[in-house]
């Protein structure tokens, strides 16, 4: 594990640098003052400059962006065409860096999709954000504010709007939505087949912001800050026994300590920590003094993932917390594969019985269907539930012994504290 990089890093945020000094949309002009042109002279070697950069997907698997780039240019070459898709379609109901990213530093976000689809040879930009999320008419009227201004490259980009489903974010079942196909995973990869059968780059707000400014500033620039590993900075969303919920910017490598400690601290003693998302990882608290990487974090069977962070106090029940996030995972599926339709309600009711119904039987039956449910499914949606449900036995063992015991836990009647919104109507359907 690399050492963090902070001898020439100052320590001031990258891309939330202006909404941190306004508290508001940078406009065109103001983007461009601070931030220049778009650099289209540096697409020839785009591919190259951010694989020397070591940028790696903020989206939640952290795969090497650069590599991701000359992969679907390659694909595109032979198949006669590529296609970008902007996934801004933010899911995780803990998280929020997508929506703040679009709001604050659009531009930024546009500028990095830009330059991805000129460096791919790709003809058409598009942008997804859920529907009702109230972002898609503000994008659109900044679409057409740089159309206007003959910003760029002229590249066309289009917003829209897939449903509301946590699994119609997954990369492959936005490329079928773009596409006019439902927004369901698919079984192949978007580097060879997404948008009309043609390879396709799906990459996350911060993904392409953060290439923006590479593209500025140059790779030895970014890996100023973070580690030689995984260098840059992170976006994280800090919810749960904080002070101060929100986004924050910290370089990779920073202690989960330090991200608290942007977040106010902790407000309470800890119990644990979900990291990465709804199909994240439990943790217990002494991993919070571990640096927030994906090979650090590997050590604790945890990730980084989309950067989500909930802090859960002592005298919460993190039991209680699973079975309902556990519960509304099963009720996202896209019901096209057993592993998801069976499997993961057949969880979620295992989860319940233990918890609530002293059901003994329901444990041993929870951990042979986590084996079986583990790598089958179509997408990863159902190893998420899978790892969030194994991870909560092992950090809450005591409270599982507690319930099955009928001494249920001090937590058991608290407020939640995991948010969940409400789920789409089945007659909203997957287009």
């Amino acid at each position: 594990m690399s050492a963090p990089q902070t001898t020439r890093y100052d320590g001031r945020p990258r891309l939330l640098a202006s909404w941190q000094t306004t508290g508001r949309t940078t406009l065109l002009a103001e983007h461009a003052q601070v931030n220049g042109p778009l650099p289209v002279h540096v697409v020839p070697s785009l591919i190259q400059l951010v694989g020397a950069a070591g940028l790696r997907g903020r989206g939640g698997a952290w795969f090497p962006t650069g590599r991701k780039l000359a992969t679907v240019a390659e694909n595109g070459r032979a198949a006669g065409g590529t296609h970008v898709i902007v996934n801004g379609a933010e899911s995780e109901p803990a998280a929020g860096k997508d929506k703040l990213l679009l709001r604050a530093v659009p531009h930024l976000v546009l500028d990095g999709a830009e330059l991805a689809a000129l460096a791919v040879g790709a003809t058409q930009v598009t942008v997804c954000v859920h529907r009702g999320a109230g972002l898609a008419d503000g994008l659109r009227r900044l679409v057409a504010e740089r159309a206007a201004a003959g910003w760029g490259s002229g590249l066309p980009m289009t917003v829209v709007e897939p449903p509301r489903w946590y699994v119609s974010s997954e990369s492959t079942a936005l490329a079928n939505f773009v596409g006019g196909g439902p927004g369901k995973p698919r079984a192949v990869s978007t580097y060879v087949s997404g948008v009309d059968g043609k390879p396709t780059l799906v990459s996350n707000t911060e993904t392409m912001a953060h290439l923006a400014l590479i593209a500025r500033y140059g790779p030895d620039w970014f890996r100023a800050a973070g580690t030689g590993d995984a260098p840059g900075t992170a976006l994280y969303s800090v919810s749960g026994a904080v002070r101060a919920s929100g986004v924050y910017e910290l370089p990779v490598g920073a202690s989960g300590w330090d991200v608290l400690a942007a977040a106010g601290g902790q407000a309470a003693p800890l119990q644990a920590v979900l990291l990465g998302g709804y199909g994240g990882t439990w943790v217990r608290p002494d991993v919070l003094a571990m640096p927030f990487t994906p090979e650090a974090l590997k050590q604790a069977d945890a990730s980084p993932g989309a950067g989500v962070v909930v802090a859960l106090p002592q005298g919460a029940c993190g039991l209680v917390e699973t079975v309902r996030v556990a519960s509304w995972l099963a009720s996202q599926n896209a019901r096209q594969c057993g592993p998801c339709f069976n499997g993961l309600p057949a969880i979620a009711d295992d989860l319940a019985r233990l918890t609530w119904a002293r059901d003994h039987n329901a444990l041993e039956r929870l951990r042979f269907r986590l084996g079986i449910v583990n790598k089958r499914g179509a997408c990863g949606h159902p190893d998420g539930v899978v790892k969030l449900a194994a991870t909560a036995l092992r950090v809450f063992a005591d409270d599982v012994r507690a319930h099955l015991e009928g001494r249920g836990c001090p937590g058991w009647h608290r407020p939640s504290m995991l948010p969940l919104p409400t789920p789409p109507s089945p007659n909203e359907g997957w287009r």
